[in-house]
């Protein structure tokens, strides 16, 4: 089997001692230049710090601190070895929070991925990602172009010009959330197009559900998923159908036990703390919030790296819909827009391998839903049902976004 570098067959002391090398350098390197971190890391002793096994010596960084922090210092929160006009974007995801990122050298680092998908020269990929604010366009177009794909930057929406696209470049691969591309399938059947050039796909921003891996595999598509964040860039791919996700070559990955900073028993689940080793944006200990676990042995692709058992939900209540995180930030944000909302709760419903997300609201205006929709569109970037409930309805048990999705 053809891999994408050596990096990926190393044994483990030589892994280890690559990390080790590398990381004493990304930690003095952070000081020196990110004032953030210089603070961080006050009145700690980074000689303690030299190996991956005593990176518990760190504090975590979570998301919500890189929030405060790019409030103080606008706009990526003084984490940045560079000035903002050294990186070829910036970026704005939800929350909402600001990211770089280089246009070359595949800074995601998820050309690795769709090498694995079997996605190299010779292939088109139509990139239905969002271009728009977010980084998932740009990350999977730095990553097919990585392993010499040409690509469709097709973005989301339009489905009947996706599929008319795709017909006539004669696209061979897919990239984008895992539902989307039955959804273009599903349209090109109902308009007599052939669309069976497509039989390899790169799916991430949700979880690949097995009747939907199932359905492309019945259509002869080969289908992979990864896990990515917009901070970090590839955490984790597939290389083969439901055995795990090999961890990637340019992170550092632990499973702590959630709200803390200590691992958890070999094989427990708890929430994925990542620590990059990118000297432009170094994230230290960064905590996604996602919830897996470590799976023992290799792969049986002869990748030696350690495994992820795959997406086991959120530490906290934010969850992914279509693609894009939902937070009780936002909902609560909505309800200050709206004083008259006594209390509201978003539920994440599966129907036909679709994100279907409602929004349940005690108020007295039953007839603002349309109001109501507009308003959350432009908070969450998402389209929504609401449901106008009597008041007194939604119980008195803390939960704003209830995720009834079963992912087993």
């Amino acid at each position: 089997m053809n891999y994408y570098d050596n990096k990926e067959t190393r044994s483990h002391d030589e892994r280890v001692g690559s990390y080790n090398a590398v990381l004493p350098k990304v930690l003095n390197n952070a000081v020196r230049y990110s004032p953030s971190y210089k603070q961080l890391y006050k009145g700690i002793d980074l000689n303690a710090v030299q190996t991956i096994d005593e990176l518990p010596n760190l504090p975590v960084l979570r998301k919500s601190d890189i929030a405060k922090l790019q409030g103080k210092v606008p706009p990526l929160g003084g984490l940045n070895k560079h000035s903002v006009n050294h990186y070829d974007y910036i970026f704005q995801s939800p929350g909402p929070l600001y990211e770089p990122g280089n246009f070359t050298n595949d800074w995601w680092g998820v050309g690795r991925f769709l090498f694995a998908c079997g996605i190299g020269q010779g292939d088109i990929v139509q990139n239905c990602f969002s271009y728009h604010l977010t980084p998932a366009g740009h990350i999977f177009e730095s990553g097919a172009r990585a392993v010499g794909a040409t690509v469709i930057p097709a973005g989301t929406g339009n489905t009947e010009l996706q599929v008319r696209v795709a017909h006539d470049i004669g696209a061979t691969g897919y990239a984008g959330t895992p539902d989307y591309l039955k959804v273009i399938l599903d349209k090109a059947e109902s308009m007599g197009i052939d669309l069976s050039s497509i039989t390899k796909a790169g799916v991430g921003g949700g979880p690949l559900f097995p009747s939907l891996r199932q359905a492309y595999a019945d259509r002869g598509i080969k289908c992979l998923q990864n896990y990515a964040t917009a901070e970090v860039g590839n955490i984790a791919y597939e290389t083969l159908p439901d055995v795990g996700l090999i961890i990637d070559e340019n992170v550092i990955v632990e499973i702590l036990q959630p709200g803390s900073g200590h691992p958890v028993e070999e094989g427990e689940i708890g929430e994925v703390v990542v620590t990059t080793l990118n000297f432009d944006f170094p994230l230290i200990r960064f905590a996604t919030g996602d919830l897996s676990s470590f799976l023992p042995g290799i792969s049986d692709c002869g990748r030696t790296n350690v495994r992820l058992s795959g997406w086991k939900g959120r530490a906290d209540q934010t969850t992914k819909v279509k693609g894009l995180f939902v937070r009780p930030e936002q909902l609560a944000n909505f309800k200050e827009k709206h004083p008259e909302v006594i209390k509201i709760r978003a539920v994440v419903t599966r129907n036909n391998d679709q994100d279907i997300l409602t929004v349940k609201l005690e108020t007295p205006q039953s007839g603002a839903t349309h109001q109501y929709q507009n308003s959350l569109r432009e908070i969450l970037r998402l389209g929504v049902s609401i449901d106008i409930v009597s008041k007194g309805t939604l119980p008195n048990d803390g939960l704003v976004i209830d995720d009834q999705r079963k992912f087993e």
